[in-house]
């Protein structure tokens, strides 16, 4: 297999089961980062198991997205409307993030006829090039320039700095949080405002909750904390409960502009298989059913109480059962993520927040788990010379 690193983990895993992971030993870890914010509803979920099955033993793949009614996709699209506001109507089925990101940035430009797009510093998109060209860290994208042309990259929470949001601008695309930054939190009036210039501007306003979405925010989705609608909002990671599956959604009249001058103005082979479909209708019927979302807060709040106390810990940020624990410095945190790692806990590092390391278990962690992985947590703490 190709590597992402000199140095990967190789942790081989035998199974999973809800929170967690299993070696083919026997040994087990408590998996707090969830396939990052992947498996909300944790692994192997009993419903997403019945919904994969049976919708295999139907049909699997048939033709290419949009060619066919799929009634797997149709059902999946009226569940996220029915859920959405009026004018996030309309969704086109990806396979991942990074998908949904380049989707929207086409439909972006096709609508407007604009080209310029604004992002923000210590933003992750995906790693497509051009979801790499507003990613903002030159760090993990400067080997691979030119990119896209006419970006520019604003600071997250600077109000003043939406006053570069213009006529020419096609879109903006904004997590609501920021989450490689270390769970960085919009200050209360910065959402406002910039859904303000780009409604003045004609500028459409595109929200990746790619990674916040799906209850992670204690929200089902995380725009609904600050009561501002994005025109695109993408999703992926936790939309499948496991499977691989992505969208990006917007109002019908935005989205029509994909299918003429020219036809085919977006395609995918496999987004929206019927099987991820399946899979994503079953997670979301299990977040709505089983209470999952309203119990995220709480859930968040007890990891933060048990947590802060720590003489070691310098700050928590978080948002529902995501959270940043801030410690001295990198190499402090990567000691630490070591440490936890031997005693059974997986977390890992922020991309552009390495003094912070995430905890993202599945929305389904009971109190009595929260409590054991804090338990640890602290005693691994303790252990290390800071």
């Amino acid at each position: 297999m190709a590597q992402t690193s000199t140095a990967p983990l190789a942790l081989e895993i035998d199974h999973a089961e809800g929170i967690y992971l299993y070696t083919p030993s026997g040994k087990r870890y408590i998996d707090l980062v969830s396939g990052v914010a992947v498996s909300n509803i944790g692994h192997r979920h009993p419903s997403v198991i019945t919904a994969v099955t049976d919708q295999m033993e139907k049909y699997m793949h048939l033709m290419v997205y949009g060619k066919y009614i799929q009634t797997p996709q149709v059902e999946l699209a009226k569940m996220l409307s029915d859920h959405l506001p009026d004018n996030l109507s309309s969704t086109y089925f990806v396979n991942s993030g990074s998908e949904a990101i380049e989707g929207a940035l086409k439909l972006s430009k096709r609508y407007t006829g604009r080209t310029e797009i604004i992002s923000f510093k210590n933003a992750y998109h995906g790693g497509t090039h051009g979801a790499l060209s507003i990613m903002g860290s030159e760090k993990l994208k400067y080997a691979y320039r030119p990119l896209l042309p006419d970006i520019r990259q604003l600071e997250f929470n600077d109000i003043i700095a939406l006053d570069q949001i213009t006529k020419k601008t096609a879109c903006v695309v904004i997590e609501p949080i920021q989450a490689e930054a270390g769970i960085i939190l919009p200050d209360p009036e910065f959402l406002t405002v910039l859904r303000k210039k780009c409604t003045e501007t004609g500028t459409l306003l595109i929200f990746d909750e790619i990674q916040m979405g799906f209850g992670r925010s204690g929200k089902l989705f995380c725009f609904e904390n600050y009561n501002v609608i994005p025109d695109i909002l993408c999703l992926a990671k936790a939309m499948g409960g496991g499977m691989p599956i992505g969208a990006f959604i917007s109002s019908k009249q935005i989205m029509s502009v994909l299918t003429n001058n020219p036809a085919l103005g977006h395609i995918t082979t496999f987004g929206g298989h019927p099987v991820c479909c399946a899979a994503a209708i079953a997670n979301f019927k299990v977040l709505i059913e089983d209470n999952l979302i309203a119990q995220a807060n709480k859930k968040g709040k007890l990891f933060y109480d048990t947590l802060i106390q720590h003489p070691n810990i310098k700050e928590i940020r978080i948002k529902g059962l995501m959270l940043g624990v801030k410690l001295k410095n990198e190499i402090i945190t990567a000691k630490l993520i070591n440490e936890l790692f031997d005693n059974g806990i997986i977390v890992d590092q922020f991309l552009f927040c390495t003094d912070a390391f995430r905890i993202a278990p599945p929305l389904t962690i009971s109190t009595s788990q929260i409590k054991e992985a804090s338990e640890i947590i602290i005693n691994c703490l303790d252990k290390l010379d800071f």
